[in-house]
């Protein structure tokens, strides 16, 4: 269970359905970034209750690989102080 935990830091891509997260993790893994499809901390009220997980490091690849294959999330959130907070809103 603790492959799932969100480290301090971490980013979450947060998607609006199960079929686009799925589809984002193949994309990603395939490019060979660092990813984790993990259940979303329920605090994020996600529609299909997963998200992936990445580092600051793999930030900009994440989001230029998904932003030209248009499989951008409904938002990025990030754990700051132990709260989560939206990056960005990308729809």
């Amino acid at each position: 269970m603790e492959q799932f935990m969100v480290k301090e830091g971490q980013y979450l891509a947060v998607f609006n359905s199960a079929h686009r997260v799925m589809k984002a993790e193949d994309l990603l893994k395939s490019k060979g970034l660092k990813i984790l499809l993990i259940p979303a901390p329920r605090v994020l009220q996600t529609d299909c209750g997963l998200a992936i997980r990445f580092d600051e490091g793999e930030r900009r690849e994440v989001l230029k690989t998904l932003a030209e294959h248009d499989l951008m999330p409904a938002f990025i959130s990030r754990l700051q102080g132990g709260n989560y907070t939206v990056q960005e809103e990308t729809t």
